[in-house]
């Protein structure tokens, strides 16, 4: 009785937070989170982030320029640009922007999608920069590794990206653990060895774009070729060399191909999709109270919740919402109704077998569990692999569709489960219509 009581407190509280950040932002008292914990910050505004075919925005198509990159190191110029820019407009708060790199016989291009930003000129001069690579030295001698690195608490060494030649992720040959090796061009050579001379045993930071990288100590005098080292993945090494190459391998672009998409046609599409699925809403409730009757009732009950749920979901991580990941959204809403039909029907069969309502609900919910936890469980495998190898709408479709199906779980398992212990608790045996 008291765990009956505790979970159907739980699922009020959970629907009343849901319904307060699902507040529209025009509310006057819509919530905003602002977290602070040292260096560490977490901000949310609670809007819905629209994608650049619901809210518009700018397209562009980048040339990248390779004539004066050697042939095997294009890939590498290829991938550093396309990592610095997707870090710019990420620091410039354009939210989920599509940032991917092609490749088509000599041609190397780069494409972006900056989905509410109008001024085209402004996102050029965004992306247009040439990254800037800088070694600093942190301004107090007792600094550690542990001291986070700011333009504010280190100064200019003088050493810049145009005094690394190249780096590349590799392994040490000692202790096979993952290292950033890199090599200084001549002139670099010199200043490097004079720095490293300098500050023997104490850190040295990285900083791209004004913002630290990394700061490791230096454990020897370096000239010419040197390596980062740490408790780095390979994952790791990679994502810093590629970092360095972007200041280091600076690779002129011009655009080929800009737009400003408008989001007319998308609200369109957008009000047509919420029409469509009102009706589909109204459909399935209505289905769900006629064939079942009361439970149909709390079924439709606990697929508000999710609703709610979800939709909250979206806000906190933020989920980027475009017309695919509203159609994975209603899709989910379908799988989330299938869970209860089948639990329903199981619920039957155990009434007819002479069962008590109770021992139906359980029986029911524990017999229909295998069912549907292997059809969700092949909807996410699928949702994972949409996820992986896609690319802008596929994934939003993909994450939209995996959130809404493990919210569903929740919804059709935890919460008609205790709605129907609720309304039938300590009933007689009576047939389930």
């Amino acid at each position: 009785m008291f765990s009956r009581q505790k979970n159907f407190l739980l699922i009020i509280i959970l629907s009343l937070l849901a319904i307060y950040i699902d507040l529209p932002k025009s509310f006057k008292w819509s919530p905003e989170i602002h977290l602070s914990l040292g260096p560490f910050k977490f901000n949310r505004d609670l809007a819905i982030k629209e994608g650049l075919d619901l809210s518009g925005g700018t397209h562009l198509v980048l040339s990248a320029d390779m004539k004066d990159v050697t042939a095997e190191n294009r890939d590498t110029a290829l991938n550093s640009a396309t990592e610095i820019i997707d870090r710019r407009v990420n620091l410039y708060g354009v939210s989920e922007p599509v940032v991917q790199s092609a490749k088509t016989g000599g041609d190397y291009r780069i494409i972006v999608e900056l989905p509410g930003v109008k001024d085209i000129n402004q996102a050029i001069n965004l992306i247009g920069q040439t990254a800037r690579l800088e070694f600093r030295e942190f301004k107090e001698a007792t600094a550690s590794a542990l001291t986070i690195p700011t333009r504010d608490n280190t100064k200019s060494t003088q050493v810049t990206g145009k005094d690394l030649q190249s780096s590349r992720a590799e392994f040490d040959p000692q202790t096979g653990t993952p290292v950033v090796a890199f090599t200084m061009t001549d002139e670099g050579a010199k200043k490097f060895e004079e720095l490293t001379k300098k500050l023997l045993n104490r850190p040295l930071a990285i900083f791209l774009d004004d913002l630290p990288i990394s700061w490791p100590t230096v454990n020897a005098i370096i000239s010419k070729n040197g390596v980062i080292s740490g408790n780095f993945t390979i994952s790791q090494t990679k994502q810093l060399s590629l970092q360095l190459n972007a200041g280091a391998l600076p690779v002129p672009i011009k655009i080929i191909e800009q737009r400003n998409i408008g989001a007319t046609l998308g609200k369109e599409s957008v009000n047509k999709s919420l029409i469509a699925g009102v009706i589909g809403l109204t459909i399935v409730g209505s289905f769900m109270i006629l064939n079942y009757g009361l439970m149909g009732v709390l079924a439709d009950l606990a697929l508000l919740i999710y609703t709610l749920l979800t939709l909250a979901l979206f806000k906190l991580i933020p989920v980027t919402v475009t017309l695919a990941g509203i159609a994975g959204f209603i899709l989910s809403i379908g799988m989330a109704v299938d869970a209860n039909i089948l639990i329903f029907e199981r619920m039957k069969e155990e009434e007819r077998l002479g069962k008590s309502r109770q021992s139906a609900i359980d029986l029911g919910f524990k017999r229909a569990w295998s069912s549907i936890r292997d059809s969700n469980a092949s909807s996410l495998i699928t949702c994972g692999i949409l996820y992986w190898f896609g690319t802008g709408l596929i994934r939003g479709f993909a994450l939209t569709l995996a959130l809404g199906i493990l919210v569903s779980l929740f919804s059709a398992i935890y919460a008609t489960e205790t709605f129907l212990k609720v309304v039938y608790r300590d009933k007689p045996a009576a047939s389930i219509k």
